[in-house]
């Protein structure tokens, strides 16, 4: 494969936006209909995420490292739709028939192999991983228990399975939710995994979002649900004894929460106390601090954590007057940290861009990006 070759095609492919995953679906379902109940009614969404999905897998081609996890957790993350070997071939020469179709005239045989071949390479490793995790289920049947309107467009759910899953703090998990079948959506664990088995999620309600907005407003104690396998590669680097600093946007926190707890719980190997950690978690306004009161809680109860709250649309006593970013250069360089961000594409972007600024390493800031606008 043409690592080149192969980025060059896709930003010529990509340029036609939607109606190149409209072009896939519409070649992938037409020669194979048996597959269309895989997906939801609507395929809005569903043919952002191709696009976004194959963006991420070309941008990183060259990167096997990052790569072949991110592969990894979408073969096993397939299994709850039903997505068996022999999908693959369809899925493949759809996907061929989309980039001959608008690549025109620069669609060559030279490219033509290297396409196959980098799809060859998806999918062993994507049915690779699938087949690993037949020891797990599919999905966890689970419920919703509990439900806390925080602020108008944020919840904290909880969530009880009827088996345990097995997950790491820091990853995340698709919910389908009884309402809106065939509609799953990302969330983080907001906890360490406990004795009980339940979950906390911290749900924002996303402009135009069908899941988020019935999950913040009304979800129903005792609704069903449905999660998937655990994914995501953000967690505490436990080798490491360096102090740590976290950066939380909004619902951000979630992960972050989970993290935290999990150094509380002394899980981190051969240490007695975990290392001093400041979290910063920042919202516009002080009433979008939604779960402010409980940090303030785990700061008083574990003193090697510092809670600063940020606020950066009006001033307030409650926290610092700043975005996350801002505030985290006020307070220190943290050159000698681990980082750990986690917020939206904006927040994420600026908040890693002034830690490499302020000499943390690039290798010691992990990210998790929500991908949602501030708006």
């Amino acid at each position: 494969m043409d690592e080149r070759r192969l980025k060059e095609s896709f930003e010529r492919v990509g340029a036609h936006g939607d109606e190149v995953a409209l072009f896939f679906y519409s070649h992938l379902f037409l020669g194979h209909p048996e597959v269309r109940d895989m997906f939801p009614i609507s395929m809005s969404e569903q043919r952002d995420r191709l696009l976004n999905a194959l963006g991420r897998i070309v941008s990183d081609v060259g990167n096997l490292d990052s790569l072949v996890p991110f592969l990894k957790d979408l073969g096993r993350d397939h299994r709850k739709f039903g997505v068996a070997p022999e999908h693959y071939p369809a899925v493949g020469a759809s996907l061929l028939a989309a980039l001959t179709h608008f690549s025109g005239s620069a669609w060559n045989a030279e490219l033509a192999a290297d396409w196959a071949a980098a799809y060859g390479v998806i999918a062993e490793v994507m049915t690779g991983a699938a087949a690993e995790d037949e020891r797990n289920p599919p999905w966890w049947d689970g419920a919703i228990v509990g439900h806390e309107r925080r602020t108008c467009d944020i919840a904290v759910l909880k969530v009880s399975t009827r088996q345990p899953m097995p997950y790491l703090p820091g990853q995340s998990v698709a919910l389908e939710y009884e309402r809106r079948p065939r509609l799953w959506r990302l969330f983080s664990m907001a906890n360490a995994p406990r004795l009980d088995g339940t979950l906390d999620f911290h749900v924002r309600i996303i402009d135009g979002g069908q899941v988020t907005g019935a999950l913040v407003h009304d979800p129903g104690i005792g609704s069903a649900v449905r999660l998937g396998p655990p994914v995501g590669a953000m967690r505490i680097d436990t080798r490491s004894d360096r102090p740590i600093v976290m950066a939380a946007g909004s619902t951000g926190l979630a992960p972050l929460k989970a993290m935290l707890e999990h150094l509380a719980a002394g899980q981190t190997s051969g240490r007695r106390e975990p290392p001093p950690t400041h979290l910063i978690v920042g919202a516009r306004a002080a009433a979008e601090l939604y779960d402010v009161a409980d940090l303030e809680k785990m700061a008083a109860r574990w003193p090697w954590l510092t809670v600063t709250p940020a606020v950066s649309a009006e001033k307030t006593q409650r926290a610092e007057r700043g975005t996350v970013a801002d505030v985290l250069a006020r307070l220190g360089t943290w050159r000698d940290h681990d980082a750990y961000v986690c917020g939206s594409s904006a927040m994420v972007a600026a908040t890693t861009s002034r830690l490499e600024a302020l000499g943390t390493p690039p290798e010691r800031i992990f990210v998790e990006d929500f991908g949602w606008s501030e708006s």
